[in-house]
Parts: C-alpha cells; sequence; structure tokens
C-alpha cells in the first residue's frame, strides 16, 4: 500500500510530531522514508541579505538533522532533501518526482493553535496533490505516535467516490490488527430541506437510514471478502456530517480516520470534501485523505 512516504518538515512541534507519525508508517511498512524542507522566500527574498539567507538555510539543517535523528531512533533509513520555493506546490511537486503514495504532515489542532506553518500549507497541499495525505494533529512528540492503531473509521457518504478511501482503511486496519468502523451519518436537516420547511416524516428519515445501511453493508462485505481477519463495524447516525463523525471518533476509541478528499453530491448539496475539511480541523486524532482522483495501490 505505501512504499514511499514523503514527510514535509519545518522544525515546529506540529511537523516534529508528524515526522514522528510518517517514519513509524515507514517502519511498519518496510517504506522508504523522505523528509523535505522547503525554504520559502516568498514576497521578500529580494529584500533578504545574505546573512538572512545563510541563516535559513542553517535552521533547514538544523530541522532535517532532527528528522534524522528522529528516524534513527525508530530505525529506519531516511533521505533528506532540501528545496527553495512556494512550500505547497514545492511538496506537491517533489511527491510526484519521487514517486511518494503519502504524505504526512502536521496540521493545525481544533482552537487553530497550530504550530507555526505546516497548518495552513498542509490545506493548500490537499487541493494540490493526488497523493493521500496523513494529516497529523498537534500534541506531543514524546506521545504514543503511530506505533499502533486500534480503531479505524471510514466515513461514507454512499458515493463511488467515498469509497476511494476504504481499501487505504481496511489496509491500515488489518496491518495493525485494528477494528475498522464504517459509518454513515444522515443528515435530515439537510436532506429533508429540500422538501419540507416544517419537518419531514419518520417514513422519510427510515428510508434515509436505510441507504445509509446498505452503503456501509456493502462496504463492509467488500472488506470481509478481501480479508476475513478484518473486524468491521458499521453504524448509522443521524447528525450533521463531520458532526457525526467527531462524536464517533470519541465514543468509540478510533485513533485514525480514513476519507475521500471529496465526494459525490448529495440530495442537499453537501460535499463530502467539505465535510473532511471540517472532520481535519475538528477531530485529536489523524486524518488520512485519499483524493478522489487517487488510486489505492496493493
Amino acid at each position: 500500500m505505501f512504499d514511499r512516504i514523503l514527510i514535509p518538515v519545518d522544525g515546529s512541534e506540529g511537523a516534529r510530531r508528524a515526522a514522528k507519525y510518517g517514519l513509524e508508517l515507514a517502519e511498519s511498512y518496510d517504506a522508504a522514508a523522505d523528509v523535505l524542507h522547503v525554504i520559502d522566500h516568498g514576497r521578500f527574498r529580494s529584500l533578504e541579505s545574505q546573512e538572512e539567507r545563510a541563516s535559513r538555510r542553517e535552521r533547514a539543517t538544523e530541522f532535517l538533522e532532527d528528522a534524522e535523528a528522529t528516524a534513527a531512533a525508530v530505525g529506519v533509513p531516511v533521505d533528506t532533501h532540501l528545496r527553495e520555493g512556494r512550500t505547497h506546490e514545492v511538496i506537491a511537486a517533489f511527491a510526484a518526482e519521487i514517486g511518494a503514495n503519502l504524505l504526512v504532515m502536521g496540521r493545525q489542532g481544533r482552537r487553530g493553535l497550530g504550530d507555526h506553518l505546516l497548518g495552513s500549507i498542509a490545506d493548500r497541499v490537499l487541493r494540490t496533490t493526488d497523493v493521500p495525505v496523513l494529516t497529523v494533529p498537534s500534541g506531543d512528540v514524546a506521545d504514543d505516535t503511530g506505533t499502533t492503531y486500534e480503531g479505524v473509521l471510514v466515513p461514507t457518504d454512499g458515493s463511488s467516490n467515498a469509497e476511494r478511501a476504504t481499501p487505504y482503511g481496511a489496509d491500515v486496519a488489518g496491518r495493525y490488527d485494528a477494528t475498522l468502523h464504517v459509518l454513515n451519518v444522515v443528515d435530515v436537516r439537510t436532506e429533508g430541506g429540500l422538501f419540507s420547511a416544517g419537518g419531514v416524516s419518520e417514513g422519510f428519515i427510515e428510508r434515509l437510514e436505510s441507504e445509509g445501511a446498505e452503503a456501509v453493508e456493502r462496504i463492509a462485505d467488500d472488506v470481509r471478502d478481501a480479508d476475513a481477519s478484518v473486524d468491521v463495524r458499521t453504524a448509522v447516525v443521524r447528525d450533521t456530517p463531520y458532526a457525526g463523525i467527531r462524536e464517533y471518533v470519541a465514543d468509540n476509541d478510533v485513533d485514525l480516520v480514513v476519507m475521500a478528499s471529496r465526494g459525490e453530491a448529495n440530495l442537499g448539496g453537501q460535499l463530502l470534501g467539505s465535510v473532511t475539511n471540517h472532520v481535519i480541523h475538528s477531530v485529536d486524532v489523524p486524518v488520512l485523505v485519499v483524493t478522489a482522483t487517487g488510486e489505492a495501490e496493493t
């Protein structure tokens, strides 16, 4: 599934924690690991002195050396790279250049108290690359970071695009002997709003829940057919999509969410892409985002 993992770093605690997650995954998957730092001069490059540029490169070297030390502690070899340019563009281009099939990046926490640059950069990379991106929330680098996963959640809106995330979630669950949760969230207010300002009938809601149950059971059956050893659990809940996902994560000891970057519009015009964006910034666990154009490799 993953044989080359690219880990961008910027020296922040969030990026350092993400690097540890990425390196732990590389160890588990026996994957090659690359660490990248991008010097982004922005609009002020012409105003920088030679001393300032030299200082940037010195700090960049320190960031990469720190990642090398983490890799040594994890026990995986790593190649480090230094590039210049617009950070999100360089990351996406470099991932394509080396044939990476996973990016691991830090992201801002749910209260917007991120650790420096990569929170916003991760958002831009997600809109630029076709490579799956594991976004890692801020936290203590010393915490248990990626050595094991016990609960993996794959949310689905029933679309084929959403189901592109399934092979990734199933693979991680199988590798770590984790429970795979498949969830559909029925957004009654959004779905019913097109038909009735005064509410919807119980029959209408039951039909939505039935369709949701069919969607999650279809995924569960596919996973069990591919690997009968994976423990799969399904659920359908009523809520707004991102709130339902967030509460399910908290209530079911989920420590990894795997979902598509965008899906087909439902009756209310809701795109899974916007749900994914909300989830990334509202849960305290890593979220693996699979692009709608990406194809899983086994």
